[in-house]
């Protein structure tokens, strides 16, 4: 795995093999995981969602603790995926980093609790499956506007964003900061090492 700019967060480019029949790769593997993020994945829910040509969803986050980590990745089509650092204290505070996902390279997408994420789909019917640290709990759950200026998200040009009406009418950074709707750095970072002393269980 790849680290990113932003901590707790890394690219995955498995090595495909493609054959007349088909293809096979491994998308996770959760020796390599721990070995980069020094904890394991655990895993309570699994989403599949399908986006038509420009549909951007998020930017999504969750109270921490617990949070939400995620495990992402595109099996049809494509997406440019979008991890933000929502962590107020964090030295990467505001930063946001892009990586294409798609069924051609089979990239995969981690991020740490306290990030923020976002997509956009590159075309019809990109299928993204996540894998999830904890359930959905909508009391947790909460959202930034993807096209707030001040965020400065540099979507791809010449598509219009589709957004659902939740995302759309989501605060602006600075709204979500001055309210306290955003995590700490701090309490962030004392979940990671919670996380990093369980025991290894493959």
């Amino acid at each position: 795995m790849r680290s990113l700019g932003i901590a707790g967060a890394w690219a995955l480019e498995p090595k495909v093999f493609p054959d007349e029949r088909g293809s096979f790769h491994e998308w996770y593997r959760g020796a390599e995981f721990r070995e980069a993020t020094g904890y394991d994945l655990s895993l309570a829910q699994a989403n599949c969602s399908i986006s038509r040509w420009g549909v951007v969803r998020g930017v999504h986050f969750s109270d921490v603790p617990p949070g939400q980590a995620k495990y992402v990745t595109c099996v049809r089509g494509a997406i440019l995926d979008v991890v933000v650092d929502l962590r107020v204290g964090s030295p990467t505070f505001a930063q946001w980093e892009a990586v294409r996902l798609d069924d051609d390279t089979r990239h995969a997408l981690f991020l740490a609790e306290g990030l923020g994420h976002a997509f956009m789909s590159l075309t019809d019917d990109a299928t993204v499956v996540y894998l999830c640290s904890t359930g959905y709990a909508p009391e947790r759950e909460h959202g930034i506007d993807p096209l707030d200026p001040d965020l400065g998200i540099t979507w791809p040009e010449g598509i219009t964003p589709l957004l659902s009406p939740k995302d759309a009418q989501a605060p602006s950074l600075a709204e979500a900061r001055r309210t306290g709707l955003l995590p700490s750095y701090e309490a962030c970072v004392a979940h990671y090492e919670e996380l990093t002393g369980r025991p290894f269980t493959g």
